[in-house]
């Protein structure tokens, strides 16, 4: 008889499928005194696994990831416990001070529910132009991943 764990562990598909299919995560990074750090951004996931998202330069998160790359990201959804589910991703931050990858990063993230088009993708890198230019690109390389998905139980707990 499978765990309960195993029940309802989704596949690498379905981490994908959720994954694009949310918005926000929560990144916790380590602080300066030792308290996790959470914070809510808008992130991509690409189809190797990398999480991307943008953030400030002078951030929290920017300081905490210079001392210590380790980073867990958050996502859930669900109101009820049988309709609960989420994903956690353990992961090491690469801080990229790219100023296209950034912007490349920001038009991505903006444009996930409608793709545009060769000249809508330009228009959009020209509004975000001002805001890049403070930003810096977090990238995240998953280490290990753990997900649950409560409506595989049908009802049974």
């Amino acid at each position: 008889m499978p765990s309960r764990r195993d029940l309802i562990r989704m596949t690498d598909a379905e981490v994908h499928a959720f994954l694009r299919e949310q918005k926000t995560v929560t990144i916790v990074s380590n602080g300066p005194e030792g308290f996790p750090h959470p914070m809510p951004m808008w992130f991509v996931h690409d189809a190797d696994g990398t999480v991307r998202m943008t953030t400030f330069r002078k951030s929290q998160k920017v300081m905490n990831v210079k001392r210590d790359p380790r980073v867990t990201l958050m996502v859930e959804d669900g109101e009820e416990y049988p309709e609960l589910r989420g994903v956690v991703i353990y992961g090491r931050c690469e801080l990229v001070d790219d100023l296209e990858a950034v912007k490349q990063t920001l038009i991505d993230v903006t444009t996930r529910a409608a793709a545009p088009d060769a000249a809508g993708r330009a228009a959009m890198g020209k509004a975000v132009e001002g805001t890049a230019a403070k930003r810096v690109l977090l990238r995240i390389r998953p280490v290990k991943i753990v997900s649950w998905d409560h409506r595989k139980l049908g009802g049974r707990y």
